[in-house]
């Protein structure tokens, strides 16, 4: 079943210049498909015509009938006072208009012996019950749980949160809508990777169909099944995931530039034939001169077929310091608070020369901050930090910013990198920056051409130890690879703190975890790192299944032993009753009073019964 279908699709928002130019694709139920293309291709765009946000100027879009749409990007206007757990209970609004009505008709069934009223009752129930209703606020904490929504925040005014904190809860509230198409416009920008790798894990179990616009490349090449690639406003596709893609991209360019050049090959052939035909026609053979020109329609034809490109790498590398000594960054008791928060403390570390050190941790842990203490940016409030004496670092923050954004790129350089004029324009080249498109102002330029430009400006020195702060946060795929690039020959000390998953596991032959206030340090590259946790997941599991196993026979607290059976008896008293209960609901059918009766009993025991979970739970810690 086709959920998506896209039909020569064109959308133009200049006179003579379609952004969309026949775009045509279509999406399968259930289906997982990445959309992909440079910043400006399109993307966005599409999103917008499928959610009907805008209008297409040509062309046909098909969405299945009686199918919901939701768009992650879009954050819909909240009435004033709304915190963030009145927003994920939007989700939900269907379920407490069921829960309304029933409560109307058990009024009514109090007073009425009306049938119809018994037959809504139980329809309403029943859908109730399947949809879930009665596991609504647990679902709604499961959600957002897994995507780092905590319970402080979920008291916030929404109207209060950052731009990205407003697209996870944005993003929480329509996975708890059970939306049957999902439209994702960068949803990993604002996640960690722990939110990141949920999101994933629920994207796989998701019976609908998603389209996501990301630049994630590990998340692309877990999540997707299909890719379509908007490439001058028409639609390329690809059946797999984001490895598939490049992979065979480059097997078509490599195709397609072997057909060019057997083109040129015969091009020249056949030329020279109508040219030696033309010669000898005009010695007396004029039907020579037909063939000729046969051969040079031919010609024509193959002369329309324009030469396959591909994207230019950069020609760069970072001039690199020699570097004596073993010890490049020390770190001795580091700590570092805010009020009562403390981020991190006790902090002991040393980066010798050559090494590659990924900083990661969930958000809000204090990695940035930690950063911004060796660059000197910040000081630490309790131990000390050293850099080798012949050390010359380099900083690229995660917000970039220049001197005087109002100038030129040049002249940016020129101030900036001190240098002359000719070494500017060459750098400049260097980095993807050519032609006119040097003279735009700093101030014009997209967070990655300034990500770009500022790495072109710390390549002015001899640098042997570089720092860089989520260096491919909102960058599209091209500027990414760039900066991979610019970094891979890159043979000195390295440390970046980022959430990129494909970045990490490219450059980092070391992890930092900064958790509850410590790094971990872990010798070794991303995925040993990944194995290294899943092995003590396991491990604490096995000792958690343990412990639950001896509690019984431990002798150090035995009132909390009488207590935790006890509960346990409780537990299954009360299931026992709600048992027999049900089987008495469904012999008094017909008898309202006694539903109602029977009802509220019911619920006493379901609120007695979750309490004895809760104090079972806590006796079994």
């Amino acid at each position: 079943m086709i959920d998506i279908s896209v039909r020569n699709l064109t959308k133009a928002f200049e006179v003579k210049k379609n952004i969309l130019d026949g775009l045509t694709f279509q999406v399968q139920h259930g289906e997982r498909v990445g959309i992909l293309g440079r910043n400006g291709a399109g993307k966005t765009t599409l999103f917008r015509l499928l959610i009907g946000e805008i209008s297409e100027d040509r062309g046909d879009i098909d969405i299945a009938r009686g199918k919901r749409m939701g768009l992650v990007s879009q954050i819909p206007r909240y009435p004033e006072g709304y915190t963030v757990e009145d927003v994920l209970a939007t989700a939900e609004e269907h379920l407490d208009a069921m829960q309304e009505r029933m409560r109307q008709l058990e009024t009514l069934m109090s007073v009425s012996d009306d049938r119809a009223i018994l037959h809504e009752y139980d329809e309403l129930l029943s859908r109730f019950e399947t949809l879930g209703g009665y596991d609504a606020q647990v679902r709604r904490s499961r959600v957002a749980n897994g995507l780092d929504i905590t319970p402080a925040m979920r008291e916030q005014l929404f109207d209060s949160l950052s731009g990205g904190e407003k697209t996870r809860v944005n993003l929480a509230r329509l996975i708890l809508e059970d939306t049957d198409i999902l439209l994702l416009d960068e949803p990993t920008n604002h996640l960690d990777m722990h939110a990141t790798e949920w999101l994933e894990d629920y994207l796989l179990r998701f019976k609908g169909t998603v389209l996501a616009i990301s630049h994630d490349r590990w998340f692309l090449d877990t999540v997707a099944q299909r890719i379509v690639e908007i490439v001058d406003g028409r639609a390329e596709l690809y059946s797999g995931n984001y490895s598939f893609y490049v992979e065979e991209k480059r097997r078509r360019y490599e195709e397609a530039l072997k057909l060019y050049e057997k083109n040129q090959k015969e091009i020249a052939h056949l030329q020279k034939a109508a040219d030696d035909l033309h010669l000898w026609a005009f010695m007396g053979n004029d039907k020579l001169h037909k063939r000729a020109f046969s051969m040079e329609k031919r010609i024509e034809r193959l002369q329309k077929a324009e030469r396959p490109t591909e994207e230019k790498k950069l020609s760069v590398r970072f001039r690199e310091k020699d570097f004596f000594g073993d010890e490049v960054l020390v770190l001795s008791d580091v700590a570092k608070s805010y009020g009562d928060r403390q981020l991190f403390s006790g902090v002991e570390l040393l980066i010798e020369a050559g090494e590659r050190i990924a900083l990661i941790g969930d958000n809000g842990t204090g990695k940035s901050t930690l950063l911004r203490c060796i660059t000197g940016e910040e000081t630490p409030d309790a131990g000390w930090i050293h850099m080798g004496p012949s050390v010359k670092s380099a900083y690229l923050p995660q917000l970039v910013s220049f001197e005087d954004p109002e100038r030129n790129m040049v002249d940016t350089m020129l101030w900036e990198a001190k240098c002359d004029y000719q070494t500017a324009r060459d750098r400049l080249a260097a980095f993807g920056f050519r032609g006119e498109d040097v003279f735009k102002t700093v101030s014009v330029l997209s967070g990655g051409e300034q990500s770009r430009l500022r790495l072109c400006v710390l390549m002015r020195g001899d640098i042997n130890l570089l720092m860089l702060d989520e260096p491919t946060n909102h960058l599209d795929l091209i500027s990414r690879e760039w900066m991979e690039d610019a970094l891979a020959d890159y043979g000195q000390a390295l440390l970046f703190v980022s959430h990129d998953r494909w970045f990490i596991e490219k450059f980092a032959t070391r992890i930092w975890v900064l958790r509850n206030g410590h790094i971990e340090d872990f010798k070794g590259g991303f995925t040993a790192w990944r194995e290294h946790e899943k092995r003590i997941g396991e491990l604490q599991q096995t000792h958690k299944t343990v412990v639950r196993e001896k509690a019984p026979r431990k002798k150090a607290e035995p009132n909390r032993d009488r207590r935790r059976t006890k509960a346990e008896r409780d537990i299954e008293r009360v299931e026992a009753a709600i048992a027999a209960l049900e089987a008495e609901i469904a012999d008094n059918s017909t008898d309202y009073q006694k539903l109602m009766e029977l009802g509220d009993r019911r619920s006493a025991l379901e609120a007695e019964l979750e309490t004895l979970y809760a104090q079972w739970e806590e006796l079994s810690d």
